[in-house]
């Protein structure tokens, strides 16, 4: 997969808050640095994404986006 985004940070997992249609989707990258980034619940449900989960925090801009392989 090709991206133009540059700034990929991996991380796993550690939380999962789910509303009705978003979810805020918390990532801990290491070294005591935690991302949190908002998509929408049908991106967790169809990328199946989980607590524990090894993914890729996308950011560009103003944007979060995660990528799971």
């Amino acid at each position: 997969m090709k991206i133009s985004g540059r700034n990929k940070i991996k991380g796993k997992v550690v939380n999962i808050i789910n509303g009705i249609v978003t979810s805020e989707v918390e990532i801990d990258a290491g070294n005591g640095i935690r991302i949190v980034g908002v998509i929408t619940k049908s991106s967790v449900d169809d990328m199946n994404i989980n607590v524990g989960d090894e993914i890729t925090a996308l950011i560009k801009a103003s944007s979060v986006m995660f990528i799971k392989d």
